[in-house]
């Protein structure tokens, strides 16, 4: 059972400038409000295999997930991935120049891998409030990334 959400942000800004925000993981929480804090799990350059540790505060609660870069295709698109609580996280960032600026794409989708019963029940229950809550919180972060884009 997967619930996916997409998001289109216009940013008036290059994408290269877009995608310096979006690979610059560890100035993410100063960058992103809803980012508490990041712990860098390998040295080097953003791409493919890239690891950390994201602290995010959601529905009062605080909750740190694993996370890493999946595919990486400078500067048109990215895919970070996380697994958690047997769900299988996927965000993709899709970067297409318009207008002198950037549409910035999110598509964002969470999978249960081996969905019980239970799990079935409570994601048909509270699935699309979870997911309410899920795009409020990504919009919010295209808005704070295309105001980092936009003052570099």
């Amino acid at each position: 059972m997967a619930h996916t959400t997409t998001i289109t942000h216009h940013i008036k800004a290059a994408p290269e400038k877009v995608w310096a925000v979006l690979s610059d993981i560890p100035g993410s929480a100063s960058t992103l409000s809803g980012i508490d804090s990041i712990q860098m799990l390998t040295d080097g350059p953003y791409g493919p295999g890239t690891r950390w540790k994201e602290t995010r505060t959601m529905m009062g609660r605080r909750e740190t997930m694993e996370m890493w870069v999946s595919e990486a295709d400078p500067p048109r698109s990215t895919t970070v991935k996380a697994l958690q609580g047997g769900t299988d996280y996927t965000t993709r960032f899709t970067l297409q120049e318009r207008d002198g600026g950037t549409d910035l794409r999110l598509d964002f989708g969470a999978e249960v891998v081996k969905p019980t019963a239970l799990s079935r029940i409570m994601m048909a229950l509270f699935g699309g409030i979870g997911m309410n809550i899920t795009r409020k919180a990504l919009r919010k972060d295209l808005v704070e990334i295309a105001a980092k884009a936009e003052s570099l």
